[in-house]
C-alpha cells in the first residue's frame, strides 16, 4: 500500500523511534540513545508543536514510512527543515521529495526568508539529495557531544523571491550537482563550458573565482564566475567567464540579480574593472545596460546563437566604484 502523509501524532513514537533507528543504522558508528540524548523523540509532534512548527509522517495501515519535521529558527531569519528520513524500502519513489516540498511550503507560508538544515558528515546520500534541491552548504562544521560523535554539516537556501549570493569554497564544492544540472538542462551559458563549471568550486578554494548563486522562490534557477586575475597582467580587472541561466525562468531578471552581485563580489576583492562577453542575439544582454555596463566592441561570429549558428558577441565592460550594490 502506498503511504499517505499525515501530522504527526505522539501516539507515533515506536513507529518513529524505529524509523530513524534503522536509517541510523545504516552508517557506521551511528547509535540511537533515544532516551539518554533524544527523549523528545517519545512526544515528538508536541516538541515540535510547542516550537511553533509542525512534524508530517507518511504511513499507511501497518508502519510509517517517512517522516518530516519543521520549526522556526532562533531568529526572524529562518526556519529549520528536521527529521527527514524515508525507510530504505520506499525511497525512489518520490516521498522524499513530497516531505521536503511539505516542510517547505509550509515555512514559506509562515513567511521563511530563509530555510536552513543540519545533516551528519556521514549522510552522503542525504548530502546529494538537499544539492539537487538547491541547498548549499555554510558556516562551520558543527560538533555534537553525544555517543556518535557526531559532526554536521550546514545547509541552507532562500525560500522567496529572487535572491543572489556570492559562495565561499564550501558553498561553491556543495553547488556543484546544482550547476551541473542546470547545464545539463541546455541553459544558455556566455564564455564557460560545462567543464569550466566543474572547475568553479577549486578556484573558489584557491581564491582564483567568485561563484555567484541565484534562487527563484527557493529553485536554483542560475549563477555567474568571476575569473579573478590576482597575479596576471591586470590585478586590478575580473572577467565574467560564465552566466548559468535556467531555460524556464525570467532570464534577463535573473541574469541583473546575479550581475549585481558579481560586481560586489568583484569589489569586495579589490577589483575596479569587470569585462564580459555575451551573444548579440540574446535580450539577456539588455541586463548588462541594465546594470550600467557598457558595451565596447563586437566580435563578429564570437558566439552561438540560440539556433546553432554563429552569432557576434558583444564586449562588456563595467568600471565598479564604492557604491556597487
Amino acid at each position: 500500500m502506498t503511504p499517505g502523509i499525515r501530522p504527526g501524532q505522539d501516539a507515533d513514537a515506536d513507529a518513529i523511534i524505529r524509523l530513524i533507528g534503522d536509517c541510523w543504522a545504516e552508517y557506521p558508528g551511528c547509535v540511537l540513545d533515544v532516551d539518554g540524548e533524544l527523549p523528545e523523540l517519545r512526544a515528538l509532534a508536541s516538541f515540535f508543536s510547542a516550537a511553533g512548527g509542525a512534524l508530517w509522517v507518511a504511513a499507511d495501515e501497518t508502519d510509517i514510512h517517512g517522516m518530516v519535521a519543521v520549526r522556526p529558527g532562533p531568529d526572524a531569519a529562518s526556519w529549520e527543515i528536521c527529521r527527514l528520513y524515508v525507510a530504505q524500502a520506499a525511497r525512489g519513489a518520490g516521498l522524499a521529495q513530497a516531505l521536503l516540498d511539505l516542510a517547505e511550503s509550509h515555512a514559506r507560508a509562515a513567511g521563511a526568508p530563509t530555510l536552513v538544515l543540519w545533516t551528519d558528515t556521514r549522510f552522503l546520500r542525504a548530502h546529494g539529495f538537499y544539492e539537487n534541491r538547491g541547498y548549499v552548504r555554510q558556516g562551520p562544521i558543527r560538533v555534537l557531544d553525544d555517543i556518535s560523535r557526531s559532526l554536521e554539516f550546514a545547509y541552507a537556501k532562500p525560500a522567496r523571491g529572487l535572491v543572489a549570493r556570492s559562495l565561499d569554497a564550501a558553498g561553491a564544492a556543495s553547488a556543484e550537482r546544482a550547476l551541473a544540472r542546470l547545464s545539463a538542462r541546455g541553459a544558455r551559458r556566455q564564455g564557460a563550458a560545462g567543464t569550466a563549471w566543474q572547475g568553479a568550486a577549486a578556484g573558489v578554494a584557491q581564491g582564483t573565482r567568485a561563484l555567484v548563486m541565484a534562487w527563484v522562490a527557493g529553485e536554483f534557477v542560475g549563477a555567474a564566475q568571476l575569473g579573478l586575475d590576482e597575479r596576471g597582467a591586470l590585478p586590478h580587472r575580473a572577467a565574467m567567464d560564465g552566466l548559468l541561466l535556467a531555460p524556464d525562468c525570467d532570464r534577463a531578471m535573473v541574469a541583473r540579480a546575479l550581475l549585481g552581485e558579481a560586481e560586489a563580489a568583484g569589489a569586495a576583492r579589490g577589483k575596479r574593472l569587470l569585462t564580459a562577453e555575451w551573444p548579440a542575439d540574446d535580450p539577456v544582454a539588455e541586463a548588462f545596460r541594465d546594470r550600467g555596463w557598457q558595451c565596447v566592441g563586437r566580435i563578429p561570429g564570437g558566439a552561438w546563437g540560440a539556433g546553432g549558428a554563429p552569432v557576434d558577441s558583444l564586449i562588456f565592460c563595467k568600471v565598479l566604484t564604492s557604491d556597487v550594490g
